[in-house]
């Protein structure tokens, strides 16, 4: 049976109904209605909220959100934990919330971290942004912190979410590659969206491979309100600030880890919270007037933009601590189900066109994903405070309720549940005065789409420039149609001239001769173009120093995995001594040894072997050491993979220290070991101490791609 349809240019074409292509068609809804607008949802106003009679945007978000079962579309790899969350200072002139009141309580948490694009069983270690999520079990019922380990996003408009999420996940026709934006497809769609270009940089830079979840940022990506008891309401952005630093991997680095320990996040996670080493995080807060909301050369409103903290400082007002491992995965860190609608007295949204789209999505994809409107009663989502109202019944319910009332009002149960009234903790919505055309559009204060790229390139310095010069090649060079590199080339044109012309170079292409105005595709079909041309802005602000994570705290080697290499022989007294500092510093030191079980230093003791040769690798590791003994090193020596250990470690700028002997492997390594020109973090001979403070610095990325790297 054959299926007429309609083309656009009005001639007749023949597909068969379970067939479907769009070349030479117009954009239609399910139903095929003809979509006119596939940029901005309906909102009441320009910068109003968004319309829940969009169905437009509806149809496209639930169709988004059941296209994959039963793991998350996104944010499908992670891992989480438990921990609690206490407060410095209230902060009741701002918020009536009670776990920013209370500085008493220890409010419990459960954090889940993940990748985005991946699937359950995709590396840690893409580069990729991370999910950031903190679900708080308060007294006046969940809240769940939603976030990311970046503070932007790459859209604007919830409606563009779908395209986003499509383009970067494996192509279509050949589910090729995987947890990798490093394709065609994704790079299509940046490339004709210039509202991405600020979130390209984070993604590009060091920022989108940690070392640790324990060692990245968290931010609520949109500005939210804070409404005190008296409903005075303040627009805030929140950050989570890791007591332990910032700090990332080499992309070599990522790469080999990913097939060393595809886990290796989830590893590093879970065993810190096993040996003691709580990971911590202080919550901040940047609290802006509501009479200064249009005072920045930016819009607040913006998930695009952040506020930088020179312009509003960072408030910290608490700190959270997770102490406790899940008991069972899937029970825990799988069914766990976060929404940025679940809020309690005190907070509430702003009008983000991003943030207005996920209020509705979250709860239709938890529907799809656990398959019951009770996914709320599996244990790891319930509150603490328990739960009162005439829902009932449904799939896989487990409340047992035995009021016969299930409806409000009521006199057979003496109208119980009762509603609550605001001095008793009733939520009440922010009032704010919305008067408005019902339009499809974007405020003219959303198309700067290039002064805040400009000033996170700035900021980095000189090694976290090339790192991203890198990540660009790479990512762009994995790209097989042409056109998409040039079109992202002179994007970046409008970011730096000089990191254009690095790229392009890179990629073989001609350097364009001065900035390139690009065309924003993005644009409705009866809009006029001229609305929705990027424009550069210009900032007071030339260099934010938050934004650069080389100015991230370095004073603590807590939790670090440092790698010992020596066998039989092995000098005792210097292995101690060191190993005694390490551990009084947090960190932990491994045997890597020759052959498994023990081995027998210079006295004849024994020293359990953590691991040999073959069963890891550097990548695995924040640092080397080496003792003396000769009968040791002359074993390592003639381990091929003993000094490509070595070799590798020092390419990827960690500190190696070694003692005696053990210089002898540095030199097989190919380590320069001249005393006049020995390279930063390398150290022979030097006190235990020494050591100690270099591992705190991470990496000496100063030694990067300099002649005397070996390999």
């Amino acid at each position: 049976m054959k299926n007429n349809n309609n083309s656009q240019n009005g001639k007749q074409k023949e597909l068969t109904p379970d067939k479907e292509n769009g070349a030479g068609e117009f954009l239609t809804t399910n139903q095929g209605l003809k979509i006119n607008d596939n940029q901005n949802s309906l909102k009441a106003g320009e910068r109003g909220p968004t319309l829940l009679e969009d169905f437009i945007l509806r149809e496209k978000i639930t169709h988004f959100d059941h296209e994959r079962i039963p793991e998350r579309i996104v944010h499908a790899r992670g891992s989480g934990a438990h921990g609690v969350f206490e407060l410095y200072e209230s902060q009741e002139k701002y918020t009536k919330a009670n776990f920013l009141n209370d500085t008493s309580a220890k409010t419990p948490v459960f954090v889940r971290f993940s990748t985005v694009a991946g699937s359950r069983g995709s590396t840690d270690l893409a580069r990729d942004v991370r999910g950031f999520s903190v679900k708080f079990y308060t007294q006046e019922g969940n809240y769940d912190f939603v976030g990311n380990n970046m503070p932007v996003f790459f859209i604007q408009d919830a409606i563009k979410f779908p395209d986003l999420i499509h383009a970067v996940k494996p192509e279509p026709h050949n589910e090729i590659p995987q947890a990798a934006s490093a394709h065609d497809t994704f790079w299509d769609f940046i490339s004709l969206m210039p509202e991405s270009t600020h979130m390209i940089m984070w993604l590009m830079s060091d920022r989108a491979i940690p070392r640790s979840y324990r060692m990245m940022e968290g931010f609520g990506v949109h500005t939210f309100r804070l409404i005190n008891a008296e409903g005075k309401g303040s627009f805030v952005k929140f950050h989570w600030k890791p007591l332990l630093g910032v700090h990332s991997v080499a992309w070599d680095e990522a790469k080999k880890i990913s097939g060393n320990d595809p886990d290796f996040h989830r590893r590093d996670l879970w065993d810190a919270i096993e040996s003691g080493a709580f990971p911590e995080w202080e919550l901040g807060l940047q609290i802006i007037p509501e009479e200064d909301e249009h005072k920045f050369d930016f819009d607040i409103l913006d998930p695009t933009k952040l506020i930088p903290e020179e312009i509003v400082p960072v408030q910290l007002v608490g700190k959270m601590t997770l102490n406790r491992n899940p008991d069972n995965f899937f029970a825990e860190t799988e069914q766990i189900a976060f929404h940025p609608g679940h809020l309690v007295p005190g907070l509430d949204f702003s009008n983000d066109p991003l943030l207005q789209g996920r209020l509705f999505s979250y709860t239709d994809t938890q529907l799809s994903r656990l398959g019951s409107p009770n996914f709320h009663e599996i244990p790891i989502n319930r509150p603490v405070n328990g739960v009162h109202n005439n829902q009932r019944d449904g799939h896989m319910r487990q409340t047992i309720s035995t009021s016969r009332t299930s409806y409000e009002p009521n006199s057979i149960g003496g109208n119980f549940p009762v509603q609550a009234k605001e001095a008793e903790g009733g939520f009440t919505s922010y009032q704010e005065r919305i008067d408005a055309k019902k339009i499809r559009d974007r405020s003219d204060s959303f198309f700067d789409h290039f002064s805040q790229a400009k000033l996170f390139y700035n900021s980095q310095s000189e090694v976290e420039k090339n790192h991203l010069v890198d990540a660009l090649k790479f990512e762009l060079g994995k790209v097989e149609i042409v056109d998409i590199r040039k079109r992202m080339v002179g994007i970046l044109t409008q970011v730096d001239m000089e990191l254009a012309k690095k790229v392009a170079t890179g990629l073989g292409l001609d350097v364009p001769a001065a900035p390139e105005k690009p065309i924003n595709h993005g644009v409705p079909a009866d809009a006029d173009p001229a609305k929705y041309e990027s424009k550069t802005g210009s900032s007071s602000l030339k260099v934010s120093a938050a934004l650069s994570m080389s100015n991230t705290p370095k004073n603590s080697i807590k939790s670090r995995v440092i790698a010992v290499l020596a066998t039989d022989g092995v000098n005792g007294a210097q292995l101690n001594a060191t190993k005694k500092a390490l551990l009084a510093g947090g960190a932990q030191a491994k045997i890597v040894a020759t052959h498994g079980g023990f081995i027998k230093d210079d006295t004849g003791a024994e020293i359990k072997v953590d691991f040999t040769f073959l069963t890891t690798a550097s990548v695995l590791f924040d640092a080397v050491y080496i003792p003396g003994g000769a009968p040791s090193i002359t074993a390592i020596k003639a381990e091929a993979d003993a000094v490509h250990f070595v070799t590798e470690a020092f390419k990827h700028c960690k500190a190696i220290a070694a003692e005696a002997e053990g210089a002898e492997l540095l030199k097989a390594a190919l380590i320069p070991m001249d005393k006049s020109k020995t390279p930063l973090g390398v150290l022979a001979d030097q006190q235990p101490a020494d050591f100690v403070n270099a591992i705190a610095n991470h990496r000496f990325w100063e030694r990067e791609k300099k002649p005397d790297v070996p390999a």
